[in-house]
């Protein structure tokens, strides 16, 4: 069992230090092999995303809701099973265990590749659970997944809605916010009326689906506004925040930036709030006709900020993705 992989003295299995050496070994190996397949977009079997969502639970329920993080870290916007790009973006940014990354949620539906994407992100953040921390996004959630696309792309490579349930009840232990050198916030969605503190956002219980409202939605589904104070979402779910929100969150919390995902930008990056808040988004050509440039940013471990951009990975002729799927349109 899980406890004797630990030397629980109440095991009926007394594992020695070398057992336990051995074990990690063999569970590196077989990660490894994962992440080989993975990175030729070949989707595990359902046994083996069991394994892999069972072990991505014992790491991810072992971290923080505010979950801090060291610099150098490049952070990344939504990815929405655009597989293609991801491994274009690793290819630019560098690859893990070299490059140490932040990802903000929405690593599923929309895309062609929602299996692969969650997949190999999951199995890196097991692999090398200090280089890469990852966020619930508002797609990262059961009722989201039903409507765009992993639900269905789940049913109908595994021909059973097994996989979809292994990963979905693993989303409930995704940190909501990471915290970069105490200076950095990052979120998926944005600010909350019922929060006006880094504690606040640490005492929240977030083991379980995303609500439709309240503190934990808020932050998965606000988007900044032009207009000051809090506002009612077009999305139906969390708030819409002006400049004034931003910069009081800021200065309370001893923040200098505020960087969020959620929503589609043009150019990939966009500051705004006085730059005091970036919204980052790392899937070019969304959807793959939306023509967006995609961006990370890089922070060194000097405290410089660096917006990358790049466009959609070129797609040999033959391999050209055909989108037949007409999931609503909601926002882009």
């Amino acid at each position: 069992g899980i406890n004797a992989e630990y030397g629980d003295p109440n095991s009926r299995y007394t594992y020695t230090p070398k057992d336990i050496h051995t074990n990690v070994v063999q569970m590196e190996a077989t990660l490894d092999n994962w992440l080989e397949r993975l990175l030729k977009c070949e989707a595990l079997t359902e046994d083996e995303v069991k394994k892999l969502t069972s072990k991505g639970r014992e790491v991810l329920q072992r971290e923080e809701t505010v979950q801090p993080v060291s610099s150098p870290v490049t952070l990344v916007g939504d990815i929405h099973g655009q597989w293609n790009d991801l491994v274009e973006m690793f290819a630019i940014a560098g690859h893990l265990p070299g490059t140490n990354y932040v990802f903000l949620g929405d690593y599923v539906d929309r895309g062609y590749y929602s299996i692969e994407t969650v997949s190999l992100i999951i199995c890196l953040k097991v692999r090398y659970p200090d280089r890469i921390h990852i966020l619930r996004g508002n797609h990262e959630s059961r009722g989201i997944t039903q409507v765009y696309g992993f639900y269905d792309q789940c049913l109908k490579y595994y021909g059973s809605p097994n996989v979809w349930k292994y990963f979905t009840d693993l989303f409930d232990y995704l940190p909501l916010t990471i915290l970069v050198d105490n200076k950095i916030f990052c979120v998926h969605g944005g600010l909350s009326p019922s929060i006006d503190t880094l504690d606040h956002v640490r005492s929240q219980d977030r083991y379980h689906e995303v609500p439709h409202e309240g503190p934990i939605c808020d932050l998965i589904w606000s988007d900044p506004d032009d207009r000051v104070g809090w506002g009612i979402s077009p999305r139906g779910a969390g708030y819409t925040f002006g400049e004034d929100i931003t910069a009081r969150w800021n200065l309370t919390n001893g923040l200098t930036l505020t960087v969020r995902a959620h929503q589609l930008v043009m150019e990939g990056y966009n500051f705004t709030h006085n730059s005091q808040l970036l919204t980052l988004f790392s899937a070019p050509n969304y959807c793959y006709r939306c023509g967006n440039q995609a961006a990370i940013m890089e922070i060194s471990d000097d405290f410089g900020m660096m917006v990358q951009q790049f466009d959609a990975a070129p797609r040999t002729k033959g391999t050209q993705i055909r989108v037949t799927r007409t999931t609503p349109e909601y926002f882009l």
